[in-house]
This record gives C-alpha cells, sequence and structure tokens, in this order.
C-alpha cells in the first residue's frame, strides 16, 4: 500500500510506493568495474609525480613526506576568489559576480582506490582535510556557506576517476539550505528542542532503519527517504558546525563512514553516488537549532516528471528495507 511520508525537519513529503515490486537487489549496479590503466595514470594530473599539474597546494597531509591527502584549488571551478561580491540589478532582475571559492580533495595517492576500500587512518585524514579547510574558509568574511560533497561515478557527474572531493564556498545561502533552517527554528521556538536531536532520538528508539550505531554517530535511512538507499549519518551530540568534531570524533566518523560506504560497494556493486556534508552556514555554528550531518544518495533512480512537478519524491523500497539489507551487508 503506497504511503505519504514527512520529513520531520523540512516538512516535505515523499512517497513511498513499494507496491512497484523493487526489491533491494534489483538496485545493484550492473556496470563492470573497469580498472583504470597504467596511461590514464600517466595522464592524471591527481596522481603522484604529477603535481606540476595542479595549482600549489591549500593543504598537504602529512606536510613533509610523500602526501596522503592533497587539497588544491579547482583549475576548472564555476566561481573565482577574485571577484566581488555586490548584487547589482539587471532592470528588475538580481545579478551578481561569480564570486567563490572551489577546491578538490585529492583523496589518495593510489588512482584506483575508493574510501569505501581505504584504510581507517587514511579515511580519517579526508575527513581531517575537510575540517581544516572548512575552518580557514571560514575565515574569509565574503563567505556566508562552505559546501563540502563528494561525486562517486559518471551517474553521480564525476569526470575523474581518480578518488577526490570537493568544496565549493559561496557568498549565498540558496533557499534549498535557508527553507530547512527556517523550519527549524520554528520547531526550536515552539518546543524549545533541535528538530534534528529529536528525529535522531526517534530513529535510534526505533531501530528499525539504522544501519549502524557508535557511541556518538548513527548512520540510518531515514523514515522519510526521498529514493533507494538514502542514508544520512547525524552526530548524536547536538553539534551545528563539521568544524566542531574533534580528532576522536574524526576517526569515529570515519569507522561509519567507511563502514556505510563499504556496504554500498559490496551490496550493491559500487554503486554511484553522491554525498554531502550539511553544515552550518557562516555566523550560525553555534545555534540551538541546527545540527550538521551528511547524507549519501546512491544514483540509482532518476527523478521524472511528477518529483519535477510537485517537489514530492516517489521511493519504490522502503527505508526499513534499505537498512535491514544494508545490515545485513558484510564489508570486507
Amino acid at each position: 500500500m503506497p504511503e505519504f511520508r514527512q520529513n520531520k525537519a523540512t516538512k516535505e513529503w515523499v512517497i513511498l510506493a513499494p507496491e512497484r515490486g523493487k526489491r533491494p537487489s534489483d538496485f545493484i549496479n550492473t556496470e563492470d568495474k573497469k580498472e583504470s590503466t597504467q596511461t590514464d595514470k600517466k595522464k592524471c594530473p591527481f596522481c603522484p609525480g604529477n603535481e606540476d599539474q595542479t595549482d600549489k597546494p591549500t593543504l598537504v597531509i602529512p606536510s613533509k613526506g610523500d602526501w596522503q591527502v592533497r587539497v588544491v584549488p579547482n583549475k576548472y571551478a564555476a566561481l573565482q576568489p577574485n571577484l566581488a561580491t555586490t548584487r547589482t540589478w539587471v532592470g528588475s532582475f538580481l545579478a551578481a559576480k561569480g564570486f567563490g571559492i572551489a577546491e578538490v580533495i585529492i583523496e589518495h595517492p593510489d588512482h584506483n582506490l575508493t574510501l569505501a576500500l581505504m584504510e581507517l587512518d587514511e579515511v580519517g585524514n579526508v575527513l581531517r582535510a575537510y575540517r581544516e579547510r572548512q575552518k580557514e574558509i571560514s575565515k574569509n568574511d565574503k563567505i556566508n556557506l562552505v559546501t563540502i560533497f563528494r561525486n562517486h561515478g559518471k551517474r553521480a557527474g564525476t569526470s575523474l576517476g581518480h578518488p577526490h572531493s570537493q568544496i565549493i564556498a559561496t557568498p549565498i545561502v540558496p533557499p534549498h539550505v535557508r527553507y530547512p533552517m527556517e523550519k527549524a527554528v520554528l520547531h526550536y521556538d515552539k518546543l524549545g528542542t533541535c528538530v534534528f536531536c529529536d528525529m535522531i532520538d526517534e530513529e535510534i528508539r526505533q531501530e528499525e532503519r539504522i544501519i549502524t550505531n557508535s557511541d556518538n554517530f548513527v548512520a540510518l535511512c531515514p523514515f522519510a527517504a526521498r529514493s533507494p538507499f538514502e542514508t544520512r549519518i547525524y552526530s548524536k551530540k547536538h553539534m551545528p558546525s563539521f568544524v566542531a568534531i574533534d580528532d576522536e570524533e574524526i576517526m569515529e566518523l570515519a569507522w561509519v563512514l567507511r563502514e556505510v560506504l563499504g556496504k554500498l560497494y559490496y551490496g550493491l556493486n559500487n554503486p554511484n553516488y553522491n554525498y554531502i556534508i550539511r553544515s552550518a552556514p557562516i555566523g550560525d555554528e553555534d545555534t540551538r537549532y541546527l545540527h550538521w550531518y551528511m547524507v549519501i544518495i546512491p544514483k540509482i533512480t532518476i527523478p521524472a516528471g511528477f518529483e519535477i512537478g510537485s517537489g514530492i519524491y516517489i521511493n519504490t523500497i522502503a527505508p526499513e528495507e534499505s537498512a535491514r539489507f544494508l545490515r545485513d551487508t558484510k564489508t570486507k
């Protein structure tokens, strides 16, 4: 039987339609896992020995010796850091120069490795690079939002196979980000609690959508998941901004993230996916109503006319079933 479900934080609705007959195994990636050739590696600007093909790094881990993680300016960025942020009118339309900061996090020297298969300390280094660059970029008084994301696979929008993530920082906080914040404020004003903390507590109480649970983090398929295997990783501790995470928590998060990505890798045969860190805009890092989290979205369905027209997504597999499948998937 189809069912409407509402996202507690954003108030957005989704439709669960499991009667369409989709099973978890129906979403397993059928594309071949193609390894890059040596020629590809020679041409790859992110591989060791090709460092002169990128701009000067903004961060290197470790700082001495052979690098494990390099963060470099994005050569093909849609935004540029040397422009003004002043809004201007074009008739009755509003515009602004394309100011912004765009960087690439090169996650590992190995061209063929992915986060799901890295060592725990290597995943920790990637998360540490995220935190340090977000901290530093946030000092720029023109920046109001830092978005950290990863595109894995062509369907997710990646153009280079070498494992990497991206950071894009903008002077604008768009409605897509601002709207859930406004809903969180209303929840706090009404009940005096963080809507995300309340949602996490309820998910843990119900248990059936939990994938993995550690001391400080929980990974789950949310009650109102918009698509199959959509996964969220939340800090159990109220924490509006990702930059507040400490070194010990970084390693715990690294374990949870690798575990989830590993389950997707082995359970769905290395699917294309996007993940995003949703963190408070600059200036809101200490609020009582915001809560940072990671969202992982496997690219195994395509929004169609109804989704685009209504904003209501149809999910053909219940999040309880997605979570059960991932819980039962073994990682190596």
